[in-house]
């Protein structure tokens, strides 16, 4: 009556201790030591079962740290003196010498040689198999039938509190990724800027899944945001939208991704696919406004340039004044081009520059000689249209009035930017006049905010001075 007292208050204690917490590693960990305690026994091994790999995967011990294996002892039910017991459904005792049993599996990492004895039983959870425990003895032991009744019923009542732990495992990691994607349906919803977007997407990625790094590549093969580093497994994840696939989620990791983690990387690939859309659809949109306001503000200096055309009483031939309202819608037409070959919002003036002077040479089809020395200079696509009419009219002057060879210099002079136009003609007189230098003063003054200066010097030097 003593011993069965005493068994009724170790598995009382030992219930009561492992139902106390409802996360997975606790209770396994508190099955081992409670278990090893209540049957007085240098170690005890847990085991769960894994149904989709058909596995029994060492979880928790008493008496050797599963932590610091590098590589977690796995065996089939059927395999080894434990998994034998499981498949079986009933105990299995061998009281001395249990690693020279045929049944005896031996793990490197796993110094079972050393115990003597060995009680193994299933656990199972309406009969279902949950997992497998033993316990073992540095000195021989024949376990009593007390015993073994003991451990079957902690075993069975374990089985509980391990599903419920289970449960509540799947129950956390599923809050997880609930909030993760809402994190993720938060950024795509509030933000108006694709990549803060899919930046939020990427690091929660990474955070979602413990992964090493993760990137967003687009169809084109361009990776749209990388974050972290390549790990020894990969996932790669097609991003759909009305069954188009418009790129791919990449995640690493160093340790292989569960079914679980690659549904959730399903679920992150969708809306990783909604928010390029929305941010592409966003940028659409404001690039439409943009052109739309360029647009206008060109035809409006058209419209303003050709006023001054037609106020002018300087006796131009019409012909002439239409060739030369021709040639500045050209030279506005020209800064669009190079915006539109280089996909940026700047503007490379020598590129422009030169296609300019190859435009007005052709038009004129005056044979001279023209020296370009022109640094790289860089301007915003109002500061360039302004700097195109102002170095067509410059040029157009140069080639019809001034000498054989013209010279044509650009270059930066600390935070000011100079564009000079000269010729090795006969210069001017007093005050240059006329409609094209009017719109040139008017321009440098009013829209690059700069300085034009006239000398003549062995023939005439237009120079222009202004903020870069």
């Amino acid at each position: 009556m003593d011993a069965r007292a005493r068994h009724l208050r170790l598995l009382t204690e030992t219930i009561a201790a492992v139902n106390s917490t409802l996360d997975l590693e606790e209770v396994l960990a508190l099955v081992a030591s409670k278990v090893a305690e209540a049957l007085g026994t240098e170690a005890c091994f847990v085991y769960l079962y894994d149904e989709g790999a058909d596995e029994l995967v060492l979880r928790a011990t008493h008496g050797t740290a599963v932590e610091a294996m590098t590589r977690r002892p796995k065996m089939r039910p059927g395999e080894g003196i434990t998994g034998t017991a499981a498949a079986e459904r009933a105990p299995i005792m061998i009281a001395a010498q249990a690693h020279l049993d045929p049944r005896f599996k031996a793990f490197p990492n796993l110094e079972e040689d050393q115990y003597e004895s060995i009680l193994a039983v299933p656990i199972l959870a309406r009969e279902k198999l949950a997992g497998a425990l033993n316990v073992r003895t540095v000195e021989p032991r024949e376990f009593m039938a007390e015993e073994i009744e003991l451990l079957l019923a902690i075993a069975g009542q374990v089985a509980q509190s391990i599903e419920h732990a289970k449960l509540y495992t799947e129950a956390q990691r599923r809050v997880g990724e609930l909030e993760a994607l809402a994190r993720i349906s938060e950024a795509v919803s509030e933000s108006l800027y694709l990549e803060e977007s899919l930046e939020a997407i990427v690091r929660t990625t990474v955070e979602s899944v413990d992964a090493t790094g993760a990137a967003l590549v687009l169809e084109d093969g361009e990776i749209a945001w990388p974050e972290g580093q390549a790990g020894t497994h990969a996932v790669r994840l097609p991003l759909r939208w009305k069954g188009r696939q418009i790129g791919e989620l990449v995640v690493d990791r160093d340790t292989p991704f569960t079914e679980q983690e690659r549904a959730l990387l399903s679920s992150i690939a969708h809306h990783a696919a909604v928010a390029l859309e929305h941010g592409r659809a966003v940028m659409r949109g404001v690039l439409a406004q943009e052109i739309h306001h360029r647009v206008k503000n060109n035809l409006q200096t058209v419209a303003s340039l050709l006023r001054l055309q037609a106020r002018a009483d300087d006796g131009v031939d019409p012909r002439k004044a239409l060739d030369d309202s021709a040639n500045r819608i050209l030279a506005i037409a020209a800064v669009h081009e190079v915006l539109t070959e280089r996909r940026h919002d700047d503007v490379e003036l020598a590129e422009l520059l030169d296609r300019l002077r190859a435009m007005l040479v052709q038009g004129t089809g005056t044979p001279k000689r023209i020296d370009s020395q022109l640094e790289p200079v860089s301007l915003a696509a109002n500061q360039a249209t302004a700097l195109a009419l102002v170095f067509s009219e410059l040029l157009q002057n140069a080639l019809e009035h001034g000498g054989q060879t013209i010279t044509v210099e650009l270059a930066r002079r600390n935070a000011e930017v100079m564009l000079a136009v000269a010729d090795d003609g006969e210069g001017v007189s007093g005050q240059p006049t006329g409609t094209g230098l009017s719109i040139v003063d008017a321009l440098v003054r009013d829209e690059l905010r700069g300085t034009l200066t006239l000398r003549s010097e062995q023939g005439l030097r237009a120079e222009v001075a202004f903020p870069a």
